[in-house]
């Protein structure tokens, strides 16, 4: 039966014909127990915000390189976060594979793009440059 009374069709194996609700993604429960209040449920993903939030902050002010750097290494910790911390609450979006990849992926490709940033830029790759000219000219 399901939740609302009717038979569950069955498929092959016995499975559900038709899949009725999603699953979380694991890890995707409460960071902290129901009787905790509502931020500390969820400090995993406050953590993160708060991060980015302070990095387009000071992006803002004019330190760009500065903003730029604490935004990716905010989401360089969400992906550190997501690694080893079994409930991370909202952090968890996806499977833990894909959220650390993509965590990972998405603060390394900022960081490098903040060390690489006009003027005076602090890392240098010949064959992103070359790239870069490239498609400009």
């Amino acid at each position: 039966m399901s939740t609302d009374g009717r038979p569950v069709e069955r498929g092959p194996g016995g499975r559900p014909a038709v899949t009725t609700s999603t699953a979380r993604p694991e890890g995707g429960g409460r960071a902290a127990g129901g009787d905790a209040p509502a931020p500390v449920r969820q400090w995993p993903i406050l953590l993160v915000v708060a991060g980015t939030a302070t990095g387009l902050i000071t992006t803002a002010t004019g330190a760009f390189r500065a903003g730029a750097i604490i935004v990716g290494v905010s989401l360089l910790v969400g992906g550190l976060l997501r690694w080893t911390v079994t409930a991370v609450g909202m952090l968890a979006v996806r499977s833990r594979f894909t959220d650390v990849l993509t965590y990972g992926i998405l603060g390394s490709a900022i960081v490098l793009l903040a060390l690489m940033a006009q003027p005076d830029p602090l890392v240098r790759i010949p064959f992103l440059e070359d790239v870069i000219h490239f498609s400009v000219q």
